[in-house]
């Protein structure tokens, strides 16, 4: 059985890239799905498909509502949901996922650095799993098959 695995979090860097090679490095065989990670196609979605829109407003709007669609059927489909936190970037569409994973009751791992402990205690303490870096939700994947 292959398990899907919701990767949430910001679209910024490759953390997605390294937890697929470090689960293809131990074996493990999952189905990974996430939010749009090309930047400009997820701020430009919604014109592509519905036509130029009136203003910023207008266009974020457009964009969010497909954007928004996109997540809630991966999310469904998700058998774990993995939500990243990091230093460098506002996290609300993160906080967002992982609230939204906790409350579909999918299984949820948070991953935050020692320095956002105080900053996510309540998020963290509602999810199965809070560890510090990729290496960790790797090896709790991993444990799945121990």
């Amino acid at each position: 059985m292959t398990l899907t695995i919701y990767l949430a979090g910001q679209i910024h860097d490759d953390w997605r890239d390294e937890i697929i090679s470090l689960s293809k490095e131990k074996g493990l065989e999952f189905n990974f799905v996430s939010p749009q990670t090309d930047h400009d196609q997820s701020d430009a979605i919604g014109e592509k498909i519905l036509g130029e829109q009136p203003g910023d407003y207008y266009r974020d709007d457009a964009a969010s509502d497909i954007n928004n669609f996109r997540t809630a059927v991966w999310m469904e489909k998700a058998d774990i949901v993995i939500a990243l936190f990091g230093e460098d970037y506002r996290q609300w569409n993160t906080a967002m996922d992982a609230t939204t994973a906790i409350n579909k009751g999918k299984p949820l791992i948070i991953i935050r650095p020692e320095s956002l402990i105080h900053s996510l205690k309540e998020l963290s303490n509602k999810a199965n799993v809070t560890v510090e870096n990729v290496q960790q939700a790797i090896a709790v994947l991993e444990y799945l098959y121990a």
